[in-house]
């Protein structure tokens, strides 16, 4: 919608009519109108949501899919996902309008923990789980995680607890499926700070901005 509007001549920015969506916005800094009145900034909110399998996170889908936007209630206004559950992973998501935090959370270089409960088929052996740690190529890029617990184990599946700081695509799967494991089962129960608990799929729960940006850990600006 606002792209359609940007190309329909209704956007200003510092009272410049700009007509490419893909125009670069400072804000809050810049001055940016719709039919000439002032777009306010929106009031910085973050929540936590137990994303339930077979959602995906994007606002729409071309093929029809359904998102988790369509379980969230619209008066959240313009929120996203910080990172991003595939469509069979269910668990922990954190939704936020402010890209300071986000950026902070998904930067690789401050190594936020995420934690995931894993189901796989087969035995996965301790020699398996050491490799997974030493890390794997795949396709070119090098797949591993920072700790793996093996909850529980039998010849037909295996329990784990697995924890990442870098959230490459699919990458638990990945790693497991080069270690010849199918996933059977996938759920973050923890991102940073923030854990699932006792949310059940669809719930979600607001946190204080102030509050968020102080578990996180982010630096004040200069």
């Amino acid at each position: 919608m606002s792209q359609q509007w940007i190309r329909d001549g209704r956007v200003r920015i510092n009272q410049r009519l700009v007509r490419n969506p893909d125009t670069w916005v400072s804000w809050p800094a810049d001055q940016v109108s719709l039919d000439h009145q002032p777009i306010l900034e929106s009031k910085r909110r973050f929540f936590l949501f137990h994303k339930p399998k077979g959602y995906i996170t994007t606002h729409s889908d071309e093929k029809g899919r359904k998102t988790i936007f369509d379980l969230l209630p619209k008066d959240f206004g313009f929120i996203h996902a910080v990172g991003r559950l595939d469509q069979a992973t269910s668990g922990l998501l954190l939704l936020t309008n402010d890209s300071v935090l986000s950026s902070f959370l998904t930067d690789p270089v401050n190594q936020v923990c995420r934690v995931y409960l894993v189901s796989v088929r087969g035995e996965l052996s301790e020699a398996k789980a050491i490799e997974a740690t030493r890390g794997i190529m795949d396709l070119g890029e090098l797949l591993k995680c920072e700790a793996i617990k093996i909850q529980k184990s039998s010849r037909r599946e295996t329990h784990l607890e697995m924890t990442l700081i870098e959230g490459k695509n699919r990458e638990i799967r990945r790693l497991l499926k080069v270690l010849g494991h199918e996933v059977t089962r996938l759920r973050r129960v923890q991102y940073g700070s923030f854990k699932l608990e006792n949310l059940l799929p669809g719930e979600w729960k607001e946190i204080p901005i102030e509050d968020a940006i102080r578990a996180v850990g982010v630096p004040a600006s200069p």
